[in-house]
């Protein structure tokens, strides 16, 4: 899981600096912004259903 979240954050930089940096490509800069925040927020879901509280014994 981590190694999917590491690689869809870099494939997210890399399209926001080419986004930014291209003229005429911030739809790229966009869909970069958007997949950093699907995977922040995939991220938090999933990390948030794995943390689960035993019961005390």
């Amino acid at each position: 899981m981590l190694v999917t979240f590491l690689l869809l954050l870099l494939v997210a930089v890399a399209l926001g600096i080419v986004g930014a940096a291209a003229d005429g490509l911030g739809w790229l800069l966009a869909v970069g912004v958007v997949l950093f925040v699907a995977d922040v927020a995939f991220v938090a879901v999933v990390g948030f259903r794995r943390v689960r509280r035993r019961p005390v014994r």
